[in-house]
This record gives C-alpha cells, structure tokens and sequence, in this order.
C-alpha cells in the first residue's frame, strides 16, 4: 500500500489533535476535537481556516498559452482580465469530466490552473499531451505550492492585518499578489464553502508560517480550525460540485447543471461536438437537489433514487443532513420529467423508498 502524501501542515494537524483520514491518498484532518457541527457553524457564522495545501497548481505560460487553455477548457478564457478567476473544466472528447478547475489569468500569456488533489497528475498529464504544437510551457507547481484558505464573514478582517494590500479591492473571483508579512504570496477572493472568504497560495515550507499567523490572527475573531467533514457540508449546502461525486468521466456538464461554464461560441475546444450533440438529443437525466420529506430520513452518497414501483432511477451523488437549514438535503441524477422543482421522488433508505422533493439550488446562499 502506498504511503499517504502529506501537506506541509501535517504535524500542525496532529497536535491539534485533528482525525485524520486517507482523501485521495493524502493524508488529511477530516475534523478537529470540537466536531464536525462546530466546524461547520464556525464558518457560516465568523471564520474557519483550512488546509488545502494539497490541491495541484498547474501554470501554463507563454505566447499560445491563451490558445492552449482555449482549447483545454470550455470557459472562454477571452472574457478574462488579469487578476480574475473564473470556474472551468478538462473535458475529454466525449464531453465528460477530467477535472473541474479555477483558471488564473496571471498575464496576458499566464494561467494559473487550480485543481483537484486526487487528478493532479492525470490532469498535467492530460494538459501536457494536449500542448503538442503550442509555444507554451506546462508546469506541475503543485509540490512546490502550499494553500491556505480563510473562509466565513470574518475572514477579511484575520487577514488584513497580514497583508500589504486593501482586501476590499479584490472582487469575488479575482486575485492579487501580496506581501504577507513581507513574503511574497497570491490572494484569492474564492473558496469552496459559499462563503465569503480568501485562498493565500505561498511557497510549500513557508505553510506553517501562514498558518500560525492567521491562527494568531484570528484568535480574537473566533476562528476555529475546519476539516474536510464541514468542508464537504458546506459545499453541498451551496451546491457545489465535488469530483467523483457530482462529476467524473460518466457525467458532462450540460446534465451536471454547469452548463453555464461552456461557451459554444468561444469556438472549438475539447468535447464541444460531444456537447453540441446532447444538447440538440436534449438531457436524459439532470443533477437536482432535494429535501427529504421526514425528519428521520438522511440521505447518503451512492443511494438510490427510485420509482414507486421500486425500480432505480437515479443516484444520490452528495446527502447530508444540513447544520445550516436544518433539514436533510442531496443532490441526485434523475430523469429529465423528474427534474423540475416541485416534483416528488423518493430515495432508497434501509430497504424503504423515503419520500423527498425536488427543491431550488443552491440550498443556501449567503446575505451579501
């Protein structure tokens, strides 16, 4: 068996007295000793910090690396301005999901590609293969990388203090480079959670540096150290796709309900005949959410949707119950007649089809 990489927050993890578990084999804090609730309250109430120094960093840079993220991505790279980030994709020709991304315009012939930590590799590898003929470099900057993230309403306020930059300057979606504490890092106003929040990228040893001083920083704010338990919460709260879950190479985007992430007019690029060709067939299935209709009634990962006379339908994809709004939520795959907001189904729980409802996504969106 492998041995599980490590960020360069491990031992800070460990004598937080964190839970550790294998994700994607990194070896990673799935909570800390307060609990997964906390954690989860924490950030949609003042301020969370987490570890997310294992997601890869790819950099493509050079004359064609405009045209070579084109034509890697279905976003259309043309709509951004340096210092802005938009949500994209690999794709392969059928159209399904290499990986979902966020893409840096770092300069006019710069990207910062920001991935899953799980694809890292098959994601520079499948970028690099595509790279043939373009005068561009592709780097794996993922090692070399550490990531912290700062998430909740309180988050500006921890990270001010630090930085040599206004954050009020810096727009949801956009990054900057700044001086933390005088080391030199990148700012993104992003994150995974549907809160407000920040993503500081530095060099990989000077982590636990970051780290302690946004710890530090935030200690008269509240802040709590969060794991992967609330992470995932709290993205599914905001519905927000998780690879192997929502998305991977059986699913493409127009039925994931990403299709505002494809740019048919942009031009030609990876999977957009595949794509052009469902949409004109119409979707077969759709990513929705749902409430279940009893108290008593969790939804998990993996169950099925099913028909009143028993028969599978769908899959849940993500099911929890919702710290937030109190009530038992999911995302699922089901058929397109099924898919409109109002409409009831029912969800495959210990031998017994649990009634639920079709509801408006995302579940939860902040105040802004």
């Amino acid at each position: 068996m492998a041995e599980l990489k490590r960020t360069p927050l491990n031992a800070q993890h460990r004598e937080l007295g964190a839970r550790m578990v294998d994700f994607g084999g990194w070896d990673m804090p799935l909570q800390y000793p307060t609990g997964i609730l906390a954690e989860h309250h924490a950030v949609r109430q003042k301020v969370g910090i987490f570890d997310v120094s294992h997601m890869g960093e790819i950099r493509v840079k050079g004359p064609q690396a405009k045209a070579l993220v084109q034509h890697l991505t279905p976003n259309d790279v043309d709509r951004l301005k340096i210092g802005q980030i938009h949500y994209s994709a690999f794709l392969y020709e059928n159209g399904t999901f290499v990986d979902d991304l966020l893409c840096h315009k770092v300069a006019e012939d710069e990207y910062l590609l920001v991935v899953n930590a799980s694809n890292t590799d098959k994601d520079f590898a499948w970028a690099v293969s595509k790279a043939a003929g373009y005068d561009c470099s592709v780097v794996n900057e993922s090692d070399a990388t550490g990531q912290v993230a700062l998430q909740g309403r309180l988050s500006a306020a921890v990270l001010q203090p630090l930085v040599d930059i206004d954050l009020a300057q810096i727009k949801y979606y956009w990054f900057s480079p700044a001086l933390f504490k005088g080391l030199p890092v990148l700012v993104a106003r992003t994150g995974y959670t549907g809160e407000d929040g920040f993503e500081v990228y530095c060099p990989a040893a000077e982590t636990p540096g970051v780290w302690q001083a946004l710890v530090e920083s935030g200690r008269p704010h509240g802040l709590a150290p969060t794991g992967l338990g609330c992470r995932n919460t709290l993205r599914l709260e905001a519905k927000m796709a998780l690879y192997g879950h929502e998305i991977d190479d059986t699913t493409h985007a127009l039925e994931a309900d990403l299709g505002w992430i494809v740019k048919f007019g942009k031009g030609d690029f990876i999977g957009r005949s595949a794509l052009l060709e469902a949409q004109s067939r119409g979707l077969q299935r759709k990513l929705v959410g749902f409430q279940t209709l009893e108290k008593r009634d969790i939804a998990r990962d993996g169950m099925e949707v099913v028909a009143d006379d028993g028969r599978s339908i769908g899959r849940v994809t993500s099911g929890a119950p919702s710290a937030t709004l109190g009530c038992n939520l999911g995302l699922a795959y089901v058929p397109i007649e099924q898919a409109e907001v109002g409409s009831r189904i029912a969800i495959g729980i210990r031998g017994k089809a649990c009634p639920a409802e079709v509801v408006p996504t995302p579940f939860y969106k902040r105040a802004k």
